[in-house]
């Protein structure tokens, strides 16, 4: 019997779910961090863990850190990953010996950690504000080098190329890794390659990379999403723009207006491909969109809380869906405890492809 188009992870976190990302070589490893101070390596497809109700795939280690962990990124191989959370360190993870070894310290919690394969570098960015960047693969008793941002960051994401960092005050430092590579080697802070001011009014809570390394996308506290290009000329940013999304139209009585209930879009995730992506919202819903022609293409069904995290497998065949509820009712007493989810999705053939490239 074929395996179904969606199905639930076994043995989820305990508590909210901060990423997940998927192994660069293998489509069915996982690693997710939480809120709960654990990193969680899954394979996906693994029916050893399956349970009633549907759950599949096997939790295959459980790294466990001083504090909450807000991020996590595979790094020169599967076996290998690097981490960052409130503990402030930024931590090199051995997924074959769960061993774990520190590269560099912040004064204040990291907010998220990338690597960049083509340069091999990993970079995080804490609320210290500043970014730090290493060679995991030298010598360990080089310092990271230190670049001081304006703001304190609250996303950032690679391409092949180029480092986005969106921080506090609608402000957008663009950087070339291979001029971070070069400061690191010469340890001195080169320049953003460009400034930016975010198109977006609130606080940007998501930024994912073009696969193509054309541009960027950014999402929003206040349920928008920002579409950018690299290139600087004035027909290249004439062909940036924005959009509303993952909100919802209410009536409270018979009588009253409907009122606009408006979700932050917590993730956002490109496929490696087709140019298309996905954003994850408050609202509970997963939509897909085509970058090109500005239109979304679909939306999945309703899922039992805020979507917190998003992923494409590298061959694009899988979307995997962190869920656990969120703030958006302000909840004071929070626990994610029973309600953290992720789900696997199994794309169809064209169900990513963009409008009119099907095969």
């Amino acid at each position: 019997m074929p395996p179904a188009a969606q199905f639930e992870l076994a043995q989820p976190p305990n508590d909210a779910i901060s990423s997940l990302v998927f192994a660069p070589n293998s489509p069915s490893r996982l690693l997710v961090s939480s809120w709960d101070k654990n990193v969680y390596l899954y394979e996906t497809h693994s029916n050893t863990g399956a349970e009633e109700g549907g759950h599949q795939g096997t939790l295959i280690r459980t790294i466990e850190h001083r504090a909450p962990v807000m991020d996590v990124c595979f790094g020169g191989d599967d076996d290998e990953a690097f981490s960052g959370g409130l503990d402030c360190q930024v931590l090199r993870l051995d997924l074959t010996t769960g061993e774990q070894t520190v590269l560099s310290k912040h004064s204040a919690p990291v907010r998220r950690v990338v690597f960049s394969a083509a340069y091999s570098l990993v970079i995080s960015a804490s609320w210290d504000n500043t970014l730090h960047v290493h060679n995991p693969t030298g010598d360990s008793r080089t310092p990271p080098l230190t670049i001081p941002l304006p703001g304190k960051p609250h996303a950032m994401a690679a391409s092949p190329s180029k480092l986005i960092v969106a921080m506090t005050s609608r402000l957008v430092h663009i950087y070339d890794l291979s001029t971070l590579q070069e400061g690191l080697v010469g340890q001195s802070a080169p320049a953003p390659w460009q400034q930016r001011e975010s198109s977006l009014k609130f606080l940007t809570r998501a930024v994912a990379a073009m696969p193509s390394d054309a541009g960027y996308a950014t999402s929003s506290i206040e349920g928008r999403v920002a579409v950018e290009f690299f290139d600087a000329s004035a027909e290249s940013q004439a062909r940036k723009y924005a959009f509303k999304c993952h909100r919802q139209t209410q009536t409270q009585t018979p009588d009253a207006a409907p009122t606009d209930v408006v979700y932050p879009v917590n993730a956002l995730a490109f496929h490696p491909t087709y140019g298309t992506f996905a954003s994850g919202g408050g609202d509970a819903t997963v939509a897909l969109w085509d970058a090109d022609a500005k239109r979304r293409m679909k939306v999945y069904q309703k899922l039992p809380d805020s979507v917190a995290a998003l992923a494409f497998s590298g061959d694009g065949r899988y979307l995997a869906i962190g869920v656990c509820p969120g703030f958006e009712t302000g909840m004071e007493d929070y626990s994610g405890e029973g309600r953290t989810k992720i789900f696997i999705r199994e794309l169809g053939e064209n169900e990513a492809v963009p409008k009119g490239k099907a095969k």
